[in-house]
């Protein structure tokens, strides 16, 4: 069996048209409130396809929050959040990508956001590779995890009147991310 180097791996493409990352954060104690990165960026590379050897990394553009309300995305943006001005970038870096069965994975990395890195573990659920109407190899993945946004310094919030807070600190990740091997 060879062994194939870094400059040998498959380098799978982006489809930023079939693909999105977003989250739900608790409001009020009772409901969620959801939201979504418009321009994100996700970087590839396998052994073949084994994607239990990927790299992965990703990248999200702060300034592209999208939750349905314009003032909540000016928030979000501001320094009591995110502080898009001083920090337009939150990115994922992996260490490992554990196969546990035919189509869930553990992937494991490090998440930052503000500066603040802190590993992660998501799930990936593989979807599979199937062939496009014109003969491109497509994969899919459906990652989902969650964090607590107070590890990041995301710690902006509001006692309610009858007990409990504004937002709630945990936020459930969630990505749709589709792939295309290279030409």
């Amino acid at each position: 069996m060879t062994t194939q180097t870094l400059s040998e791996k498959k380098e799978w493409q982006f489809d930023a048209d079939h693909s999105e990352m977003g989250f739900k954060v608790k409001h009020m104690m009772i409901a969620n409130v959801s939201g979504t990165f418009e321009n994100i960026n996700v970087h590839v590379k396998t052994l073949g396809d084994d994607f239990s050897t990927a790299e992965i990394s990703f990248t999200a553009d702060i300034n592209s929050i999208n939750t349905g309300s314009a003032k909540r995305d000016e928030h979000l943006k501001s320094a009591d959040f995110f502080d898009a001005e001083n920090h337009p970038v939150l990115s994922f870096q992996s260490t490992s990508m554990e196969r546990i069965d035919h189509e869930n994975y553990h992937l494991k990395g490090h998440f930052k956001i503000r500066d603040i890195e802190h590993p992660v573990t998501l799930r990936a659920e593989f979807g599979g590779i199937a062939k496009d109407p014109w003969g491109n190899e497509k994969v899919g993945f459906s990652i989902t995890g969650k964090i607590n946004r107070t590890d990041w310094g995301l710690n902006w919030n509001a006692a309610l009147e009858a007990g409990g807070v504004l937002v709630g600190e945990e936020i459930k990740l969630h990505a749709e991310i589709q792939l295309s091997s290279p030409a």
